[in-house]
């Protein structure tokens, strides 16, 4: 039986301050180096200790990584970095906060831009501040200039596919540090969520998942490893 664990960065400062963040890279507040450093003594208490890990281009998710396999022993195994696990594109809404958002636009629309399936935000302007078509990370790779959920799940599924699931099938203990919405899109395709219902998720900074797999590939109950 192999096991995937899911953790969503700890705390950013956009978090903190309620903004809009998206591709855009923050760093972890003191709070959120606390919340990664108490999942990785989760995990070594547990006894659920990774083999192999994934994570995002973005600072909050690495730093969130690092800090859970230092805490539980693990800073050693090895690592692979993708794009494919960034969060959402909010395009034009980055870096906006989301109380005055919804001040001038309504909290009708807002909801709709973040929450619906499939309706992505304005896209980001060319020259915005926010723009990251020139980042070096990104050479090579089309970025994008917002998205919906349906089209952050476009591109992670095809790469749990290709990258994440063949390790589990071969038996490793998975982990995934990435963000809200690129773990929602792996939480709904594993527990089958519809795309009515994903939209009502909340995945708490910090706090790890577990999925256990049968020799089927076929994933057990989503549960939180503080729970178990």
């Amino acid at each position: 039986m192999s096991t995937l664990i899911l953790i969503r960065h700890g705390q950013s400062q956009w978090n903190l301050e309620n903004r809009f963040t998206g591709w855009w890279d923050i760093d972890l507040t003191d709070k959120g180096v606390e919340e990664a450093l108490a999942a990785g003594a989760l995990l070594a208490e547990k006894g659920v200790l990774p083999t192999v890990a994934f994570t995002s281009m973005q600072t909050r998710a690495i730093k969130t990584l690092h800090l859970v396999l230092e805490a539980c022993g693990r800073l050693w195994i090895p690592e692979t970095k993708d794009w494919r696990l960034n969060e959402r594109h909010y395009g034009g809404l980055t870096g906006l906060d989301k109380a005055e958002t919804a001040a001038r636009h309504g909290d009708e629309q807002v909801h709709v831009w973040r929450r619906s399936f499939d309706v992505p935000p304005p896209d980001i302007e060319a020259g915005s501040p926010f723009d990251l078509s020139a980042d070096p990370r990104y050479a090579g790779i089309a970025v994008p200039r917002a998205e919906s959920l349906k089209l952050t799940i476009d591109r992670v599924l095809p790469y749990w596919e290709s990258a994440i699931a063949p390790r589990l099938a071969a038996g490793e203990t998975v982990i995934v540090a990435a963000h809200g919405n690129s773990l929602r899109a792996l939480v709904k395709h594993l527990s089958g969520i519809s795309d009515e219902d994903i939209a009502g998720l909340e995945i708490p900074t910090g706090q790890p998942i577990f999925y256990h797999f049968d020799a089927a590939m076929t994933p057990g109950e989503r549960r939180y490893l503080k729970d178990t």
